[in-house]
Parts: structure tokens; C-alpha cells; sequence
């Protein structure tokens, strides 16, 4: 390790953080955290060998503080600092800071950093190097009469898009020219939002694009490596969730095309280090899209394939080393990857949430997951929602795939709403299986997709059950308890005959009773008038269970919270029951619909109504920020405003009321927040 740094600072939280020092500590390198208020208990700050509190829970007040990071890199005495691959990755000013502090910066030149940062700038750039573009507009003058006339000239459907920007923030696909002035002050708000810089650039939408990149290594020493492709094309919100590489199905000049692109756009930059060139893909042609000064997310399929620890040739380019290969290592098999995030996919894709009550994937052969959390922790509104990412690797697409599919199906979050069963239905589709997806994929198979899941069959009610059960009577009879007597059995004691008793689940509106009566190790229950002979048996892993019914047996992973119960059988999907409490008060009414609530705590970005108006059903009243997403917050009636408890810049709880409307018929007067 001659050359190698000792300590290494990481500026970033959550599953970057831990992926990073994870090869660290492997290098043999001491790991240094930095932490906001909220993540103190976080899986990276206990994973650290040093940590240091650096601000408040907001990113801007923490993460975002370059003078508190080279502060806390002084403190803990590191001799590196790596950006990770977020906040501040991209931001030319960290390196800089770095320079001056006398600390090796893992990660491109500021330069570098500076001519890819501004997208406009950079297509100019690579148009020069004779990098294909998108058509477009990527002009100074920002008036917005010049770009609406610019946006005729280019022609509709076009892409609105932050000059400054990255990860779909500030990014807008406009189907018509009506369309274009909503859609312009919202892309200029969340730039500014986001990057402190509203300037936006236009590109013509392709009708059948695919999202294509190719990560690159640079060192010091003028070696420029493209390995391989990857597939980033099923994306929401124009931010990706499923990856996979080497991309399928492209020619080979596509392929070959892609590669000398990409090593033509890290030299014009002079970069170094390692970094991703994204293209647009379609038909039998490519074009610049932008190029991320750093590591992406979906860096663990690139090194399935190829073998490398990418972040391990991050560190050996910062601390001086040559890349031990002239060319592209060969790539072995393929790789898909998943981001399990805490979001509803059937509320609009609304990030969510709350505590994580368990978390547990399966780890077995060609699995790999990536995470930051841990059962117990708190999904707070400050960061961005993914809680994992989990990668397969077989010898074929078809492989990789069914093997991913296999652990989500194992894969239980209890506390959020996540989108699990999302990805499964992406990935059991025919369109990804045996197509070839491009970014419209979601949109296009929305309805098979996103469609709520059919009812539990009488196997997963019968599993659940059983799970239940068995949960019961191991809390009744300990391991190494040994029998204590009749009165410590949770089922009941008769002194002829067994016990009888009703256990009642509830999936969403439908409440499911179910007669049970016990014989030592057998429940025999009775469903819709059928008696099932049900036994169970814990099998080897966490939560499984082998439960017979009558003559069959199957293999079921569960998890038995106070108050739920959540199966998966092999195969088949996921399901998740309330336990009913026969004991407890009937839930509350709803909130009436004149009371407009925040679905999630976040910052008002904007408020589109005023006292008086006449709104009708689903139009926008308020947009809330958080998570890195904007959401919008519709009527959910047609009536007039009587009151507005918010403005922009608020910061507002889970639960909130923002607006109140009186609907149509009803006569009032309103008021404003002063």
C-alpha cells in the first residue's frame, strides 16, 4: 500500500457511506464519518471509526457545508476526503477546499468538475470533441419569451432541463406548447431549489428512448478506460430504479460507438478518477446526455460483470496509481440491480416515512445488497428515499433476473410503505423480460404495473395464520422453558376437547375470520367453510417457516409484528394482514375532503391558490418539497379556498392542514395566514 493515505473522511451519509468504507477498511484505511443531528445513530456513524456531528438534520445546514467538512477532516485527522456520490460530488468548490486544506481529494480536477457541472456548457464542449448531440437549445439568454420561441423551433414533445442539475431534479417532459410556461417556473423552482441556479436548457423528447451509460476510469498516468454499458432505462420521476449491465441488445458499432465516445469526453475535460457518461439511445443512433463527475448509485452491476472494486481504483488513482490495464477488462455474465425505496408507487410514487419496524433480505448466491438502514431505524423527509440496493449477477440476463426476483420475493419492510411489489412486477413483465425497455417503460404498462395486488389466496391466509400461531405459542412455551402447565398456554386449556378460538385478519377492507381449534402441534382452521389441518415448523433463516397443509408442504419467509403479520411464499408474491383486535375501538373517520393535508413533512415550495378561488377536483393547490421530489397536493373537491395556513418557505409536519376549502353549495368567507 505504498502511497496509500491512512484515514479517509467520507462526505456523505446512509449506503454510500457504508459502501465506501466497506473497501476502506478492507485497504486497511481508518473510516471517518460526518453526521447530521438527525443520522447520529445512523448505520454509517456506528460502522465509523471516528464521527463528528456537523449540523442540523437539512442538508444545506450539514451535508451540504463544505467549511464544516474540511473542518471535521481536520479534526479526525484525515488525509482524504471522499464526496461519495451525492451533495456535494459534483460541487467544484469541495475539491478546491481540499487543495487548500491539504487534503487528497478523491474524486476529478475542480476543473473537471466545473466543465461537466453546467450542462449547457458541456454539450458545447462535446459537440467539439465530436460528441453526437440531442437538438436543442442550450443558449445564455434565459428570457422566458426566448425560450418559449426556442421550444417552437425545437418542437413538441420537448425536455426542460437544469443547466446545473442532475438526478431529474429540475427536469420536465412537456407534451404541448399550452403546457410549457407551468412547466418552465417549475423546473426553474426546483433548480433553484436544489442547485442554487435556475438556468435551464431545452432538448427534443425521443419518441423511443433508451438510457444508456458507460463508466469510465482515468488516472494520472493518461490511461482512459470505458467498462462496458449500462442499462438505466426504467426510471420514475426521471431517476432510475432498475439498472442493469451490460446493456442488452445493442449492435456491436452501437456498443463500440458508446465506448469512443465516452473516453473522447473524459479527455476534453482532462479527467480523473472515475466517472459516468450518460447517452440517449435510439434506433441505430446515440446522443450526449450529460457526463456525472463522480460514482454512481448503480455502480455495483458494472462491477459484478468486470470483477472490480471501482471505489478501491477511486482511492489507488487518488493516492497516485497506475490502472494495471491498458484495456477494458473483460465482462463476465450479467447484472441487475434494484433500489428499494420508501415511496407508495400507487400514490404517485410519494416518498414515505416513519421507523423501519424490520428490514431483511435474503442473502444468498449472486445476491448482493448495499444498504444504510437497519430494522429500527427512522426514514426521515431530509434525504432521498432509497433504502437498499439489491444486485444480481448469473451467467446470463435471464439468470440475473429470475435471482433478483427470488430475493424480492424474500424481501420483507415492515414501518413504510416501500416499492417492493413495483419492482417485482417490473421485473416479471414481458416487456423488460424479453423486450427492450426504454424510458417510457413505466408509463407505458402503468395499469399492469402499478395495478393494487390481487386478494391473498387461501395458502398465504393459511401461512399467515400459522406464523401467527407458532409466534404465539414460542411466546408462550420458551425455547428451554419446559412445561410450566395448562394456565401458561396462550390457545387455552380444556379438560375435554381442544380449544376454539377466532383469529381475524384484515387485508385493506376485508376482514378475514378464521375458526381455530389446537391439538398439540396442529391448528386445525377453518376458512370460508373449508377446515385446513395446518402444522408449522421454523425452517433454517430468519423468519422462514415450513408449514403443511393436509398433505402439501411449502416454504414461507414471515415476520409477526404487534398488530400485523406479512408473508411471502417462493414464487408467488407478498402479503401483508392486520391482526384484529377484538378488543379495540373501531378506527376513526376519515378527515372530511374540505381539509387539505400534507401527506409527508416537507418544505412549501409554492402555493398556487389564493383565498376565494374556485378550484375544481384534482387541480394543483400546493406544492410540498421533500425527499428530493416535488410533490403536488390537488383538491380533492371541486369548492372554493376559505383559508391558506401555509406560505413558500414553510416547513410543515406529516399531517398538516395546508388549505381549507368549502365545497361547491356552500357559502363562507375565507382567510389567509398573515
Amino acid at each position: 500500500m505504498n502511497g496509500m493515505f491512512r484515514s479517509l473522511l467520507v462526505a456523505n451519509r446512509g449506503e454510500i457511506a457504508v459502501r465506501i468504507f466497506r473497501t476502506a477498511r478492507r485497504l486497511g484505511i481508518s473510516c471517518l464519518a460526518v453526521h447530521s443531528e438527525a443520522d447520529a445513530t445512523s448505520l454509517h456513524v456506528a460502522l465509523a471509526d471516528h464521527a463528528l456531528c456537523i449540523g442540523p438534520a437539512p442538508a444545506s445546514e450539514s451535508y451540504l457545508r463544505i467549511d464544516r467538512i474540511v473542518e471535521a477532516a481536520r479534526l479526525l485527522g484525515a488525509e482524504a476526503i471522499h464526496p461519495g456520490y451525492g451533495f456535494l460530488a459534483e460541487n467544484p468548490r469541495l475539491p478546491e477546499a481540499c487543495a487548500e486544506a491539504g487534503v487528497v481529494f478523491v474524486g476529478p480536477s475542480a476543473a473537471a468538475i466545473r466543465a461537466m457541472g453546467d450542462k449547457a456548457a458541456a454539450k458545447a464542449l462535446m459537440a467539439a470533441a465530436g460528441v453526437p448531440l440531442v437538438p436543442g437549445y442550450h443558449g445564455e439568454d434565459q428570457d422566458d419569451a426566448v425560450l418559449a420561441a426556442e421550444a417552437l423551433r425545437i418542437g413538441f414533445p420537448l425536455v426542460i432541463k437544469a443547466c446545473a442539475g442532475g438526478g431529474g431534479r429540475g427536469m420536465r417532459v412537456v407534451e404541448r406548447a399550452e403546457a410549457f410556461a407551468d412547466a418552465l417556473a417549475a423546473a426553474r423552482r426546483e433548480a433553484a431549489a436544489a442547485f442554487g441556479d435556475d438556468r435551464v436548457l431545452l432538448e427534443r423528447h425521443l419518441a423511443r428512448p433508451r438510457h444508456v451509460e458507460v463508466q469510465i476510469l482515468a488516472d494520472t498516468h493518461g490511461t482512459v478506460l470505458a467498462l462496458s454499458s449500462r442499462d438505466c432505462s426504467i426510471q420514475r420521476r426521471h431517476q432510475k430504479i432498475i439498472e442493469e449491465a451490460p446493456a442488452p441488445s445493442l449492435p456491436d458499432a452501437i456498443r463500440s460507438g458508446l465506448a469512443e465516445a465516452a473516453v473522447a469526453a473524459a479527455r476534453a475535460v482532462g479527467y480523473v478518477n472515475a466517472g459516468t457518461v450518460e447517452f440517449i439511445v435510439e434506433d441505430e443512433r446515440f446522443h450526449f446526455l450529460e457526463m456525472n463527475t463522480r460514482m454512481q448509485v448503480e455502480h455495483p452491476v458494472t462491477e459484478a460483470i468486470t470483477g472490480l472494486d471501482l471505489v478501491e481504483w477511486q482511492l489507488r488513482i487518488a493516492a497516485g496509481e497506475k490502472l494495471p490495464f491498458a484495456s477494458s477488462p473483460p465482462v463476465r455474465g450479467h447484472a441487475v440491480e434494484a433500489r428499494l425505496c420508501a415511496e407508495d408507487p400507487l400514490e404517485g410514487w410519494r416518498p414515505a416515512t416513519g421507523q423501519l419496524l424490520h428490514f431483511a433480505v435474503p442473502l444468498v448466491e449472486g445476491i448482493r445488497v448495499d444498504s444504510g438502514v437497519r430494522a429500527g431505524d427512522a426514514v426521515t423527509p431530509f434525504y432521498d428515499p432509497m433504502l437498499a440496493k439489491i444486485i444480481a449477477h448469473g451467467e446470463t440476463r435471464a439468470e440475473a433476473i429470475a435471482r433478483l426476483r427470488a430475493a424480492l420475493d424474500h424481501t420483507i419492510v415492515e414501518g413504510v410503505a416501500t416499492n417492493l411489489d413495483a419492482l417485482r412486477a417490473i421485473l416479471a413483465h414481458p416487456g423488460f423480460t424479453e423486450g427492450v425497455p426504454t424510458t417510457g417503460f413505466l408509463a407505458q404498462h402503468e395499469g399492469a404495473l402499478l395495478s393494487p395486488p390481487p386478494p391473498a389466496p387461501t395458502e398465504a391466509i393459511l401461512a399467515a395464520a400459522a406464523a401467527v400461531l407458532e409466534a404465539q405459542r414460542r411466546l408462550a412455551w420458551p425455547e428451554g422453558s419446559g412445561h410450566r402447565g395448562p394456565w401458561d398456554r396462550l390457545e387455552g386449556w380444556r379438560l375435554f376437547g381442544s380449544a376454539r378460538r377466532t383469529l381475524r385478519l384484515r387485508e385493506g377492507s376485508r376482514t378475514i375470520p378464521l375458526a381455530i381449534a389446537q391439538s398439540g402441534h396442529v391448528w386445525e382452521i377453518t376458512l370460508e367453510g373449508d377446515t385446513h389441518r395446518v402444522e408449522a415448523y421454523e425452517a433454517e433463516g430468519e423468519g422462514d417457516l415450513r408449514v403443511r397443509v393436509g398433505d402439501r408442504q411449502f416454504r414461507t419467509r414471515s415476520l409477526v409484528l404487534p398488530g400485523s403479520v406479512a408473508v411471502s411464499l417462493p414464487g408467488a408474491g407478498r402479503w401483508r394482514f392486520a391482526i384484529v383486535d377484538a378488543l379495540s375501538p373501531p378506527e376513526g373517520d376519515a378527515a372530511g375532503d374540505d381539509r387539505v393535508a400534507s401527506p409527508i413533512p416537507g418544505r412549501v415550495a409554492a402555493v398556487l391558490c389564493s383565498v376565494g378561488d374556485v378550484v375544481s377536483r384534482g387541480q394543483t393547490l400546493v406544492v410540498i418539497e421533500a425527499m428530493k421530489t416535488e410533490l403536488r397536493i390537488n383538491a380533492p373537491v371541486e369548492g372554493r379556498v376559505v383559508r391558506i395556513d401555509v406560505a413558500p418557505g414553510d416547513h410543515v409536519e406529516e399531517g398538516a392542514e395546508l388549505v381549507q376549502l368549502a365545497p361547491s353549495g356552500e357559502a363562507a368567507t375565507g382567510a389567509v395566514r398573515e
